[in-house]
């Protein structure tokens, strides 16, 4: 290698992984789902928080900025992915965070699926969908990461 190479690898520094927080936001105590989607996400390469069940809205967006984190993904399955997943993206917008991204995962009727999507939700997986779909899409929309 030429000094020259040498020089410049050592000035490159390299990307830190994408950081995700993940989160069940109300009282749904289901959190099989979302342990294995953190644990693909980890095996992936990502780096993964995982906040745990019954977090309100600002206790994720704060768990988010506190971990510098550019996503959040969020799994529902008590229903009230109407309420909750909007209100995340308000404490967001709240918060000047805009930068980060939202995700969910759970039962949401593909109509509603719609809906989310015209307030700021960035995708949702609904039960079924291959763990390999959530890493393709998350690495669709960092490529450096």
């Amino acid at each position: 290698m030429s000094e020259a190479t040498a020089a410049s690898a050592q000035n490159q520094v390299p990307a830190r992984p994408l950081r995700i927080v993940l989160a069940k936001v109300g009282l749904d105590g289901h959190d099989r789902g979302v342990k294995v989607v953190a644990r693909a996400l980890r095996d992936a390469g990502f780096e993964v928080i995982y906040t745990g069940l019954r977090q309100t809205p600002e206790m994720v967006v704060e768990a988010a900025l506190q971990e510098d984190a550019e996503v959040i993904g969020l799994s529902l399955h008590s229903g009230a992915h109407m309420t909750l997943f909007p209100a995340v993206v308000a404490e967001i917008r709240r918060r000047g965070a805009d930068d980060i991204l939202v995700f969910g995962g759970g039962i949401v009727p593909e109509e509603d699926i719609v809906e989310l999507k015209t307030q700021g939700v960035a995708e949702i997986f609904t039960p079924g969908a291959p763990l390999q779909s959530i890493i393709d899409w998350l690495r669709d929309r960092f490529p450096a990461r």
